[in-house]
């Protein structure tokens, strides 16, 4: 089957979400939502999740799934505000588990935040199924960028997430805490194992000095031919060195420090304190 894929793409993080929605009738999913977040002064503002709820609404879907492709580190999840307006099931990979762990100590969260999932409506593990409408998604675990990452299929398509980007921009960063470079390859195998003219649907997009327009679908098969990073013919220990000395020259991102705090909570603010107001932590020389 090959569902009706419509993008947004968010110009401040250069994340694309999308809205995945059965050809044969009026359900849908949303991957990988964005809350607008100025960092200088604190604000969250929903005009791009907006946008998703206009088309939505416009187009008459009805929701059944808000997807998360992983905790994502350059960007806050709109899925709460979405769910509050047009309703889904949130959901994530079962290693959302480890990345609280993770993230909590690194946080400092105390032992008041729950380290086990349950900010989430479901947790999927590896080869788990799920349908919008009539339209059947299947559940790759394709660790790496972070352990909690996922691979959506639905019919001839692949949410990959962070996992693999647009051909002549590679792959995605494996040095947050969890994340290896070894583990990235062989996920990148699983998705490459897929037929060859399964659409790929990359979750970020950067434009290479040699391209002009954004651009965030692609197949199977050009990763394989064109992927410059991991095309076949690369070798494990060719990826991994290359993978390893980049990753070495790369800033965080922006958004990191309130990203994950966001995100690992399933798209929710910190509890607010005693007088109603909501605060991020920054930690000191721990990133």
């Amino acid at each position: 089957m090959k569902p009706n894929v419509t993008s947004f793409f968010d110009n401040a993080t250069n994340t694309i979400s999308y809205v995945v929605a059965d050809p044969n009738g009026n359900s849908c999913a949303i991957i990988d939502s964005v809350l607008d977040f100025d960092f200088s002064s604190g604000r969250t503002d929903t005009a791009f999740a907006d946008k998703i709820i206009g088309f939505i609404n416009e187009e008459g879907l009805t929701v059944e799934w808000l997807l998360e492709s992983h905790v994502h580190a350059d960007h806050l999840s709109a899925a709460p505000y979405l769910q509050e307006r047009i309703g889904g099931k949130i959901a994530i990979g079962e290693n959302i588990k480890l990345v609280q762990d993770t993230f909590g100590k690194i946080f400092n969260e105390g032992t008041e935040f729950q380290r086990d999932g349950s900010q989430f409506d479901l947790l999927f593990k590896d080869g788990d199924s799920f349908h919008i409408g009539q339209m059947r998604g299947d559940v790759i675990h394709t660790p790496g960028h972070t352990p909690a990452c996922l691979t959506y299929v639905i019919g001839d398509a692949a949410f990959v997430g962070d996992t693999l980007f647009m051909p002549d921009f590679g792959t995605a960063r494996c040095d947050f805490p969890g994340g290896s470079s070894t583990t990235m390859f062989h996920s990148i195998q699983k998705i490459l194992s897929l037929p060859d003219d399964t659409r790929i649907f990359v979750g970020h997009d950067y434009k290479s000095p040699e391209r002009n327009e954004f651009a965030w679908e692609t197949t199977v098969r050009e990763q394989k031919e064109k992927n410059i990073h991991i095309k076949v013919g690369k070798s494990k220990e060719e990826f991994v060195r290359m993978r390893d000395e980049r990753d070495k020259k790369l800033n965080m991102p922006k958004l990191i420090i309130p990203s994950l705090q966001v995100n690992m909570r399933a798209g929710n603010m910190p509890d607010p304190d005693e007088q109603g107001n909501t605060y991020i932590k920054v930690p000191v020389n721990k990133l």
